[in-house]
């Protein structure tokens, strides 16, 4: 039990520390991409936060599985390193005890990883469109943001507001600039004050009080000045349909109801994804096996490779299935087997049926 002990808590530190770094590296991007949008005026400033947390499951459940792989072999390259795997053979701890070891903290990690993808990540997604079809029902005013040059949402004009009163829902000092489609002729508006009027089909109205038009052609002074008291101008029109959803914000309950090929796939992905970590432990425990002179990161590449090409069969797989060259009922169950094929063999060498076989192998060669 010592021994089990110290090496769960041992990888679990090297997992934990790739985790939050891969973790950290996908937020960032992710959350530089929400503010490019913020920044755009395309979503409020408020919410860049909140659609951050929700693509955090999705992808948790992505990188579990890479977390735990580079986990035990940092953790136990380093063992080998230091010669404690060495100690540890002495004593009569095998390389098959240790997969079985691992095999425990992989089935715990599968279950962490299986309720992500079954439905914290489905749930997130389904929020986020939820988020986006609320957005789009809004008024304008919460994506008006002061001091910059923004398109209106029909994209029939660009927008200057100096400053936004959200106690009154009023706009002061509006600037509104429109050309005609295949024209020369030009729009500008100027107004003290104004504000938008959200009608409950979605579309949306420019309101502008007190203020001046002037009418022209490009390149010419002889412009026509109108001053108002009223100005109106759709900047919205009416609002689309709800979009569609993807398969990733369904249920998977849902899923399972639909026989579609489609359905199925995204089925089958996300039960993909927590089965992958117990053959995935088949490979990282032979292939963390390193040298001490060959240092912890001896065998890092291949395994590397062998991880991600076991990654890329399996999307290879899902595309396959969803344009129906794959049977449906075998889906993605052959990429398992593959990898169970792999990490087997690997397994099986270092056991004495493994070597065995493998002496049995050379001697009929000899012959």
């Amino acid at each position: 039990m010592l021994i089990f002990r110290y090496l769960v808590v041992e990888t679990l530190k090297s997992q934990v520390a790739v985790f939050m770094l891969l973790m950290a590296i996908f937020i960032t991007q992710k959350f530089v991409r929400v503010l490019a949008e913020a920044s755009n005026g395309e979503i409020p400033a408020g919410l860049v936060l909140g659609f951050l947390a929700l693509s955090m499951p999705v992808l948790a459940s992505l990188i579990l599985p890479l977390s735990l792989f580079l986990g035990i072999m940092l953790a136990h390259g380093r063992l080998y390193v230091d010669s404690e795997m060495s100690v540890m053979r002495a004593c009569g701890i095998s390389e098959w005890y240790i997969t079985r070891v691992m095999m425990v903290l992989a089935v715990t990690m599968s279950l962490v990883t299986a309720l992500l993808t079954m439905w914290l990540a489905p749930l997130a997604v389904e929020s986020e469109y939820q988020l986006e079809d609320e957005l789009g029902a809004q008024s304008g005013l919460t994506t008006l943001i002061p001091e910059r040059f923004q398109q209106t949402a029909n994209q029939q004009a660009v927008i200057f507001v100096h400053d936004i009163d959200n106690g009154e829902n009023a706009l002061r000092k509006v600037f509104l600039a429109q050309k005609e489609v295949d024209s020369e002729n030009v729009h500008i508006v100027y107004a003290d004050n104004g504000g938008v009027l959200a009608d409950s089909n979605g579309s949306e109205k420019l309101i502008l009080n007190q203020g001046k038009q002037y009418e022209g052609k490009l390149g010419q002074q002889d412009y026509r000045v109108v001053e108002f008291d009223e100005y109106q101008i759709q900047i919205a029109e009416k609002q689309a349909e709800k979009k569609r959803r993807k398969l990733t914000a369904y249920s998977t309950q849902d899923l399972m109801q639909d026989d579609s090929i489609e359905a199925i796939s995204e089925l089958h992905w996300r039960i993909a994804i927590p089965l992958s970590l117990p053959f995935l432990v088949l490979i990282a425990v032979p292939m963390s096996a390193a040298d001490p002179r060959q240092g912890r990161f001896g065998k890092m590449f291949p395994a590397l490779m062998l991880y991600l090409g076991y990654f890329l069969l399996l999307m290879a797989g899902r595309k396959a299935l969803e344009e129906g060259n794959i049977p449906a009922e075998l889906g993605l169950w052959w990429v398992h087997g593959v990898l169970l094929l792999i990490g087997g063999i690997l397994i099986l060498k270092g056991r004495p049926i493994g070597v065995k076989l493998r002496a049995r192998l050379r001697g009929d060669a000899r012959v």
